[in-house]
């Protein structure tokens, strides 16, 4: 048939719903939602559905603008960030130069650009799984880097970060932030100094609203007037009253997700000596999820083995640099000991 587009889309960790299972696939966050999004939830007015949400989210972006010491007019809203992403992949991406990003990192990055038919190419990561920024010294329309990435956990640091921006100032870079509130700093204090920087944050992960789906971007006033833009030509109205709502209490709510926050990393620093002394390695992760091998071990078996458990992580057979490692999400201390028991009876 004329006119049909090929596409392969990108494929997400499955959605089991089980009795008594540990889901530690997909990076969600184990805790629930600030209980001020469940006392904004009993206290929205339903007579507000008959009318379109805001235009413009203000509300939101102002709660936003406070958390990250920025301007409302520097935020725009999407309905997750996978829309902001593929929204910035539109606004910014326009060049017959291709948009550099990792071989192996977030795999929607590859989707979009094949998507909307922007040239891209992959840097391969360095043999410890690392982002060469020495690498990406060559000529390009963009770029887009996950930090952390995923699904490594690596982090890069602000001084890296800074020099790459200063090396590519001619195009716009895109920083990733989806776990970083569970690293050691963000790149949102460089955002005044560096206007070709546009940083991409979820409320799905810290903020455990991974079913609200809400994200945004950050940048200068002038770039992202031209994302608005582009979610205009789509879809105005993405962002639904009751999401910003919600969203709107979570993000006020700092004390409550530091807590959690500060929780799962903690568990991921005991799970990872836990599985140190099953003879595991993995990587230093900053984000909530480990990426892990062993020596003796297939990890297919491993996952399969897990999930007859009822214990759901995720194992990528592709690229094949990957199929040697299983990637595990941190849930609660409770969860991870139920998880560390199940390793040692395999490997018993």
């Amino acid at each position: 048939m004329k006119g049909i587009r090929k596409i392969a889309p990108y494929i997400p960790g499955i959605q089991p719903n089980t009795q008594d299972m540990i889901k530690i696939n997909t990076n969600e966050n184990p805790y629930p939602p600030s209980p001020k999004v469940a006392e904004a939830l009993k206290q929205f007015d339903s007579e507000r559905l008959k009318r379109y949400s805001s235009l413009d989210n203000l509300a939101l972006k102002e709660a936003l603008a406070e958390k990250h010491g920025i301007a409302a007019n520097q935020l725009m809203i999407g309905n997750g960030s996978d829309e902001v992403l593929a929204f910035s992949f539109l606004a910014f991406f326009n060049s017959k130069d291709p948009v550099l990003f990792p071989d192996i990192t977030y795999g929607f990055y590859k989707v979009w650009a094949d998507l909307f038919h922007i040239p891209f190419k992959e840097i391969p990561l360095n043999k410890k799984f690392e982002i060469d920024f020495h690498d990406y010294q060559q000529i390009n329309g963009g770029l887009v880097i996950a930090n952390p990435n995923a699904p490594t956990g690596l982090f890069k640091t602000m001084d890296e970060i800074r020099a790459l921006l200063e090396r590519h100032s001619d195009v716009i870079v895109i920083i990733d932030e989806a776990y970083a509130e569970f690293a050691e700093e963000s790149m949102f204090s460089l955002l005044n100094d560096y206007s070709n920087l546009i940083i991409v944050r979820t409320l799905s992960k810290s903020q455990a609203l991974a079913g609200l789906r809400i994200g945004y971007a950050a940048g200068a006033p002038e770039y992202i007037a031209v994302l608005e833009s582009i979610k205009s030509s789509f879809n105005p109205y993405s962002v639904d009253s009751l999401a910003e709502a919600l969203a709107t209490a979570a993000v006020e709510d700092t004390a409550y997700y530091q807590k959690i926050t500060d929780e799962i990393c903690m568990t991921r620093e005991w799970f990872s000596q836990q599985l140190e002394e099953l003879g595991f390695t993995s990587l230093s992760s900053q984000t909530n999820f480990l990426l892990t091998t062993h020596p003796d071990l297939d990890m297919a078996q491993l996952y399969q083995y897990l999930e007859e458990k009822n214990i759901f992580v995720r194992y990528f057979s592709k690229p094949e640099r990957l199929n040697s490692y299983l990637r595990i999400s941190i849930g609660t201390r409770k969860e991870m000991e139920a998880v560390v028991s199940a390793i040692t009876n395999y490997l018993n």
